[in-house]
């Protein structure tokens, strides 16, 4: 369920400032927000799994304060990210 680090280079290179950048919080709410949608729909098949749905909800919680800390710093790479991902806020 994890990604796969392909899909984690695309990722970085698309959000990221360079290949390199996998600490910035755009990368880390673009990977998180990446992982949610697969979990998402491994969950939508086994309803009944409840440690990948405690898992979930973990990182729906990191990202949301992942999300506050970067609108706190700068407005205008939240709403930057926010288009990117195609997050509704």
């Amino acid at each position: 369920m994890a990604l796969t680090t392909k899909e984690k280079a695309k990722i970085i290179k698309e959000i990221g400032i360079n290949e390199k950048d996998t600490g910035s919080s755009d990368v880390q709410i673009a990977l998180l927000t990446k992982e949610i949608d697969k979990l998402a729909l491994h969950l939508k098949k086994h309803q009944k799994d409840m440690h990948s749905k405690r898992g979930l909800i973990g990182m729906v919680i990191k990202r949301k304060k992942l999300l506050a800390y970067l609108k706190k710093e700068d407005e205008k790479r939240y709403s930057a990210i926010i288009k990117q991902i195609g997050l509704k806020k």
